[in-house]
């Protein structure tokens, strides 16, 4: 398909009087405001419409009135890419911290370390269960592969059966709601980076050097406020360059004329744009548009799916429950899929020294007994469950605070990749609009990728490069290779200090 960028600088103004039209970005999570950032960089006027009361997207940081601060899923900042690290260490600077990465999963009421340790592996599965994951894998190499379609032959083929249905099987489909049969291969190429059993049991007994298996990265940066700070900080840069970022303003039409998009509508305004971005997901893109897109395209808009995602955050008395950054919970007895320990990721997330904070992920579908289920049932819930798993008695917890985001995972199901190419068909030839980021591509991506997409619209828009925005993270060997040119190793950067790792209050 031929993308069509902008045609000329004319573009910028307006008729008659020469006022330049604002560059609009629809959405202000990680890509809008990264597109948003760079626009205004580049001294463009740009204007941000934001549905919510707070950027960010899935990334923005929840505040209760107590100060305590929730990750909405846990936002590690490792990328391979030197341009995405490079604005995160503009916009950060010293509000960077480098962390240690801890996690392990819950199995069988046993914490098994993960990246792998090959010791911790013996001893928790032992050694007749260790040889019988041996030779199931043996069998699966050994075998004919044919064509993996789903998300069941890919991982049965790199880990075999026996290790696929111990750790892969109910976890995913926990975390999903539908079979791993249903979910496609693509899903798990993009997600598990260059992992196998060979190169898990490698870097469980030798390390993972260099950190090349994305999956097993053992440290991160990450904001001192949470992942939200980010997003808050680059808001503030936008403004101070002259840019407006307008929350609880959704876009309400996408108006076109003659394949070009000449306004959008929001707020009680019409806007003619410069250029239009948008990170709106494909549904919902489709859905505001005007004239509406041909009937093949809004059916295949209406049949693209995602799971939404509910965190119940807990406040205990005492001590961290556990160490990790989160934990895994692979037991079919509870609902929760991960919990997170907000410490771990940042000291300054959990002002009180005399208490602990948690947060215990539930996935759903938006409408769903568990997604209505009212707040204070969902705190019992988790509650229940945490003593369930034996992590905390229920007289610790003090409080709990519940944060819902639907259409928080872009599902990557049967019929996906056939919808989201019949909707290109009426996208790419759109001139003026390009659509970025996560449910902007309804691609799977982290920040770093939802970026990256966001900094190449922006080339297309200001220099005409011609950038194929839906390739970027696609190809399971970006994950895999890297070159010189085009990879980091941001842990080369000075390592924090003691007083980086104290809270504020103790400096």
């Amino acid at each position: 398909m031929t993308l069509t960028t902008r045609s000329d600088d004319a573009a910028d103004y307006a008729d008659g009087d020469g006022t330049p039209k604002p560059y609009v970005v629809i959405g202000g999570g990680p890509a809008g405001l990264s597109a948003a950032y760079l626009l205004a960089k580049a001294g463009k006027k740009v204007v941000v419409y934001e549905a919510e009361d707070q950027v960010g997207g899935i990334a923005k940081t929840i505040v209760d009135p107590e100060g305590f601060r929730f990750d909405l899923g846990g936002h590690r900042f490792f990328t391979k890419n030197k341009e995405v690290n490079d604005l995160w260490l503009e916009i950060m600077g010293d509000e960077f911290l480098m962390r240690p990465r801890m996690s392990r999963i819950f199995w069988r009421g046993k914490f098994l370390d993960y990246p792998l340790d090959g010791m911790d592996v013996v001893k928790k599965l032992g050694p007749w269960e260790l040889f019988l994951c041996g030779m199931s894998y043996l069998r699966a190499s050994l075998r004919k592969k044919g064509n993996e379609e789903n998300l069941e032959e890919w991982v049965v083929n790199r880990f075999g059966w026996r290790l696929y249905s111990h750790f892969f099987k109910g976890y995913t489909e926990k975390v999903w709601g539908v079979s791993t049969t249903e979910l496609r291969a693509e899903w798990a190429a993009q997600r598990i980076k260059g992992l196998s059993f060979y190169s898990a049991a490698r870097s469980a007994f030798f390390g993972n050097g260099d950190n090349k298996i994305k999956s097993l990265i053992d440290k991160f940066q990450y904001p001192r406020y949470g992942p939200g700070q980010m997003w808050e900080m680059m808001t503030e840069r936008i403004e101070e360059m002259g840019g407006e970022v307008r929350l609880q303003t959704p876009v309400e039409r996408i108006e076109s004329v003659d394949g070009r998009v000449v306004a959008v509508h929001a707020g009680g305004e019409r806007v003619e744009p410069a250029y239009t971005i948008s990170s709106l997901p494909l549904r919902a893109t489709a859905g505001i548009a005007d004239p509406p897109p041909p009937p093949p395209v809004v059916e295949a808009a209406k049949g693209l799916r995602y799971r939404d995602f509910l965190t119940v955050s807990l406040v205990l008395d005492g001590e961290d429950l556990f160490p990790d950054n989160w934990i895994y919970i692979h037991e079919d007895g509870v609902e929760v899929g991960r919990i997170q320990n907000f410490r771990s990721w940042s000291p300054w997330m959990v002002p009180d020294p005399d208490a602990s904070c948690i947060g215990m992920e539930y996935f759903a579908f938006k409408g769903d007994d568990l997604w209505t289920m009212a707040d204070e049932d969902l705190v019992a819930l988790a509650t229940k469950e945490l003593a369930q798993l034996g992590l905390a008695k229920p007289e610790a917890v003090r409080r709990g605070y519940v944060t819902r985001v639907p259409l928080a995972y872009p599902m990557y199901d049967e019929t996906y990749a056939e919808r989201v190419e019949t909707i290109r068909t009426w996208l790419d030839p759109l001139v003026g609009f390009q659509q970025v980021g996560r449910n902007g591509l309804h691609r799977y991506n982290n920040s770093d990728h939802s970026m990256l997409s966001a900094m190449r619209a922006v080339d297309n828009c200001l220099h005409d490069t011609g950038h194929d925005i839906w390739a970027v993270n696609v190809e399971s060997v970006y994950h895999e290779e890297e070159t010189d040119a085009d990879s980091v190793n941001p842990y080369k950067r000075a390592p924090e200090t003691e007083a980086m790792k104290e809270p504020l209050e103790a400096r």
